[in-house]
């Protein structure tokens, strides 16, 4: 298996800037949308490392999952498996629906999608 150095570079920078987000940023646009939106780049980035495949396969793939952990919020799963008080799980699989997510989810895997395109287009 071949690791993707050009992906693995954006997903550790990605990483540092959600990590940022997270622990410094307390408003009510970039932490709760911005952040959102990264996710999804996150995790395009991270499988893209990997999986040389179709571009618009992953970005459905990852479009696909954010919306199944936005709908286990929506069901609030962490609470029926009894995880609220764990912040790892919380952090991870959320505890909070909104609709708003769903738009972030898809901006983000729209923006992974076209930069995807850009990056591995042939040059002439």
């Amino acid at each position: 298996m071949q690791v993707n150095k050009k992906y693995l570079l954006i997903f550790l920078l990605i990483l540092f800037i959600e990590v940022f987000i997270a622990l410094f940023v307390r408003d009510q646009f970039i932490r709760p949308f911005i952040g959102d939106a990264l996710v999804t780049v996150l995790l395009f980035a991270f499988c893209r490392i990997f999986y040389k495949g179709s571009s618009i396969k992953l970005a459905t793939a990852v479009l696909i999952f954010s919306f199944t952990i936005e709908f286990f919020q929506f069901l609030k799963l962490i609470e029926i498996i009894g995880l609220q008080n764990n912040k790892i799980a919380v952090t991870v699989l959320g505890a909070t629906f909104d609709c708003l997510d769903l738009l972030a989810y898809f901006l983000g895997v729209l923006i992974s999608y076209f930069i995807d395109k850009k990056l591995n287009t042939p040059k002439n």
